[in-house]
């Protein structure tokens, strides 16, 4: 057994390492179960500090940054570009972009309708949203005037969390129909690829707000149950039925032009000045995948192209939700006849109908 005075040094030990422990943690901002931070690339914030160990608008310690996805040095390889070059958009594309409702027309749309409305509570519950940051009840994904804007900080919280389940779809779509076509021995007429290159697209967008941010293991663990709970439940989805699924993720869609568009409004409003900073430059990564110009590579400028392939995504799979799944070609990569050229889904939020385009 230990004597009394072994015991009581023992103790006192436990207790300073205890106290070095939880201290640091109370004294951060609620947002610190999440170990959110936020990286401009300049050298004037990243230098900027709180006692030399915080920077201005972080609540993570700089030395627990880091790149999360460096780039791998090898002896011959330069650069690996991306499997799928984005086609880039005029500013007058990105600006034509507005916030849509495909208002329920059958039961299986009503079905995706609610159910998207229960997981846009979650989020909304999850990431901290209070009411007075919401928008009107009546039109949740075209109003975009709230009472209080959101911070920096909740606006990332929100794009990693959308973008980290916004993936999945499309992954699991192009999967499923891959392994069909498989099995029937029959072409998939040009599905796969686009829905490919959806979950593919959305990959990207997560990879650039994590060039700008850390999140936590709060937040890590909340990606990781929504999407375990999230892939699996798409998959017995589309096995069921393909329509309703695509449905659903034409509503997740509408939800993310809503959001970005909420952040492009605040951002006009001067309600988030960190991010109207000169000094804010956006990754290398996004500027490379979008093509970004010269003097149009600010926040909002970032957000107007995310949005933009939003909107293509909630086009898409609105049109692709109104087709016959096992027959009908994907109208967004096929030849027309005559003159006529592709639908164009980023201009028609509800989707076209089957008639338009077939």
């Amino acid at each position: 057994m230990l004597s009394t005075g072994a015991h009581a040094r023992l103790c006192s030990k436990q207790a300073v390492w205890v106290t070095r422990t939880i201290a640091p943690l109370l004294s951060n901002s609620t947002l610190t179960s999440t170990r959110f931070a936020f990286v401009p690339t300049t050298s004037q914030y990243l230098t900027q500090s709180h006692g030399g160990s915080k920077r201005t608008f972080s609540t993570t310690p700089v030395s627990h940054m880091r790149d999360f996805f460096p780039a791998k040095e090898t002896e011959h390889i330069r650069e690996t570009p991306p499997a799928w070059p984005h086609h880039g958009y005029t500013e007058a594309e990105m600006l034509a972009v507005v916030p849509a409702h495909r208002k329920p027309v059958t039961w299986g749309d009503y079905f995706a309708w609610k159910f998207m409305r229960f997981c846009r509570w979650g989020m909304d519950f999850c990431t901290g949203m209070h009411s007075e940051q919401k928008v009107d009840k009546r039109n949740p994904t075209t109003a975009v005037h709230s009472i209080k804007p959101l911070t920096e900080s909740q606006w990332m919280i929100r794009f990693l969390f959308l973008e980290s389940i916004a993936g999945v779809p499309g992954m699991v779509a192009g999967m499923l129909r891959h392994l069909h076509s498989l099995r029937r021995l029959k072409r998939d007429n040009g599905w796969i690829e686009t829905l490919l290159e959806e979950s593919y697209n959305e990959r990207m967008h997560l990879l650039t707000f994590m060039k700008m941010c850390e999140p936590g293991w709060f937040m890590k663990f909340m990606i990781l149950g929504a999407q375990g709970v999230y892939f699996n439940g798409m998959v017995l989805s589309y096995l069921i039925s393909p329509k309703v699924t695509h449905r659903f993720v034409g509503y997740l869609e509408e939800e993310a032009v809503h959001t970005y568009t909420m952040a492009i409004k605040q951002i006009d409003d001067g309600h988030l000045p960190k991010w109207s900073s000169p000094d804010f430059v956006v990754p290398d990564i996004a500027v490379k995948y979008w093509h970004m110009p010269e003097g149009k590579r600010t926040m909002r400028d970032l957000i107007m192209y995310i949005r933009a392939d939003e909107a293509c995504h909630r086009g898409v799979n609105h049109t692709l939700g109104n087709l016959n799944q096992r027959e009908d070609p994907n109208p967004f990569v096929s030849d027309y006849k005559g003159d006529r050229s592709p639908p164009r889904p980023a201009l028609k939020g509800e989707g076209y109908e089957r008639a338009e385009v077939l």
